[in-house]
Parts: structure tokens; sequence; C-alpha cells
């Protein structure tokens, strides 16, 4: 779309039921909101093609696939300009799941998933710290995740 699509509350309840549940059909979302399941697939058209809708997405527990060591590692690089190459050497690494570039202390900010911690640790030492732009690193092993949400868009 060439022009902002503004959401209004329809459309916010409609990304409600979308993120609880990415494949429920239309017509049931219709049915909840008293709309036509015509409407409601015209309006997640609409935001599709204003990128506010990017997608669905299946969600793993990697935990009952004997993923169980969840590691937060910040990323101190020996210069900023080695952004670029690090963040590509790093989607090259199955562990790593999520790259943020941030402000404050470290660079890089990466979730990564393995097996075990004698996994994390040959990941540490043969793929991450073998990055010759990488300065040092800062680990924080997950213990627990006692909350995994979306906002809601809804006052």
């Amino acid at each position: 779309m060439s022009e902002k699509y503004e959401i209004d509350s329809i459309d916010k309840q409609i990304l409600e039921f979308l993120k609880e549940d990415a494949r429920m059909p239309y017509t049931e979302i219709a049915k909840k909101l008293i709309l036509s399941g015509g409407t409601i697939h015209q309006r997640i058209n609409k935001m599709t093609e204003a990128g506010i809708i990017l997608g669905s997405k299946l969600i793993i527990d990697y935990n009952k696939l004997g993923y169980g060591v969840t590691t937060f590692l910040g990323i101190y690089l020996q210069s900023a300009k080695d952004l670029s190459m690090v963040v590509e050497k790093l989607r090259g690494f199955n562990e790593v799941m999520e790259i943020y570039y941030t402000t404050g202390s470290y660079a890089l900010i990466i979730k990564a998933k393995t097996k075990t911690t004698d996994d994390f640790y040959l990941f540490l030492m043969r793929k991450l710290q073998a990055i010759p732009e990488i300065q040092s690193t800062e680990s924080f092993i997950c213990l627990n995740q006692p909350l995994d949400r979306d906002i809601s868009l809804l006052e």
C-alpha cells in the first residue's frame, strides 16, 4: 500500500484473535465480532499489505526436543564497523535464534539455544569466540521463563 494504514479497534481485535491462534478461521473471527468473513479477510489483507501483519509462525517447545539450555549473550565488538560482518557470521550458527543491535554496553545481544551446557560451551569456544571481530562476550543462562507474551493492543 502506498498510503499508511491506520488500524482501528476492530483491526486490533482481529489481531488479538490471531495472536492467540494464527490459524483461526476468518469465519470464526467474523462470528465473534459480528461481521462478515469477507470483511475480516479484507482487513487482514490490508494489514498484511501495510506490513502490520508480517506472517504467522509455528511455536515450538524446544525443551521437549532436547534443547534445554537458553542463553542470552552480550557481545562486545572490536570496532563498530565490524557489526555487519559479525551479524552475518552469527546468522550462520544454528544455535543463534535472535540477534539485537542495542544501546548500552553491548553492541549486540543474542539469544542462543543448545541441548546441554557442554554444547553451549563448545558453541561459545569454537564458534562465537573464534570470530576475531568479537572482543569479548558475557553469558546469561536462562533458568526459567515465567512470562512469554505479546503486548495487548486493546486499551
